[in-house]
């Protein structure tokens, strides 16, 4: 991999994380720092899309900075920003809304889902932000110029989006922006512990996940609990819950478990509950190291607030490049 290739990808700072984030994407993030020039970011603006309280947003965009840190994003192999200290972000934002087509957003598929979402639950006020947020998206990732993008299947719609609106820029003002691309990696599709054929999600209730810092206690009984199967069926197909749980556990590092355990399951061994110890045992290592780096970091919120302001005025001189480049190309003054 060439460092010269660089990569964006943002979280809302939505509260709690669960291992499903931690092994779906986070840890993925840890790697990249390793192979790319990497800048994260915490989407705060995003997350004001949907209603929310101002204290709560305020305490979780504290939150998951101290998270992602917990988890290994360093510093000094990466940028770790705040959305709204970069105010970049939004004039890049207006100038694409203006080469983004009004029936291009239409089309996006999520804001249907989340309009729905609100209608049902909210009321029917449906704010102008959740409709324009992939034009924000947009500039979140090509104001770092950035050549890819880790995203899931839900989000491919998006950076295709995202690749529109370089083409019509570039087309219309001379070629600048790379079209960024999705950057795939082996990561696996972490399923809720109560209902298998569900992603794991916090939105579906306690039992479906398992936070990234839960406690022993927490993490055992939501295992022991996991829905496998009644052991009757064709031993040739394996159930959503069983390959789940194997999917944890080669997700965890511990190969060498999961195959011997495999290798039972194919002869035809359906006692489950080693494999739910194992995963467990699994999940115990991984959230206790995490806490404890977590609680270490949570001691001293003042000196992460100030590493984190270094780190988003680092992200501003980036986007200073790239806005001063796009407002002589748009024939805007430059400042």
């Amino acid at each position: 991999m060439n460092r010269q290739h660089s990569v964006f990808s943002g979280i809302q700072p939505t509260g709690e994380l669960h291992i499903g984030n931690y092994l779906g994407a986070i840890a993925n993030w840890v790697k990249l720092q390793d192979e790319y020039e990497c800048t994260y970011c915490v989407v705060d603006l995003h997350a004001m899309t949907m209603p929310y309280e101002a204290a709560t947003l305020r305490r979780n965009i504290e939150n998951m900075l101290i998270d992602l840190l917990a988890c290994g994003i360093d510093p000094a192999r990466a940028i770790l920003c705040v959305q709204s200290m970069v105010p970049e972000h939004t004039e890049l934002t207006w100038i694409f809304s203006c080469v983004c087509s009004y029936g291009d957003l239409t089309r996006q598929t999520q804001f249907k889902d989340k309009v729905d979402q609100l209608e049902d639950t909210q009321g029917a006020f449906i704010s102008a932000g959740l409709f324009t947020y992939p034009v924000l998206q947009a500039a979140d990732i090509l104001l770092y110029r950035a050549d890819y993008v880790p995203v899931g299947k839900d989000q491919e719609q998006h950076l295709e989006l995202s690749r529109e609106i370089v083409r019509r820029f570039n087309f219309q003002f001379g070629e600048y922006f790379p079209e960024p691309q999705v950057l795939s990696t082996e990561t696996p599709k972490v399923l809720s512990m109560a209902d298998p054929t569900r992603k794991m999600s916090k939105s579906l209730g306690p039992k479906h996940y398992i936070g990234l810092f839960e406690d022993e206690k927490g993490v055992r009984s939501k295992v022991k609990s996991a829905v496998t199967d009644t052991g009757a069926g064709d031993l040739e197909k394996m159930s959503p819950g069983v390959e789940n749980l194997f999917s944890l556990l080669r997700a965890t590092g511990k190969v060498d478990t999961h195959n011997a355990l495999m290798q039972e399951y194919k002869a035809g061994n359906r006692r489950y509950a080693p494999l739910k110890d194992a995963v467990a045992d699994a999940l115990v290592e991984l959230t206790g190291g995490l806490r404890a780096r977590r609680a270490e970091i949570a001691a001293d919120p003042a000196a992460v607030w100030k590493l984190v302001g270094e780190m988003s005025a680092r992200a501003r001189e980036k986007a200073n490049v790239t806005l001063r480049e796009v407002r002589q190309r748009v024939g805007l003054p430059l400042r």
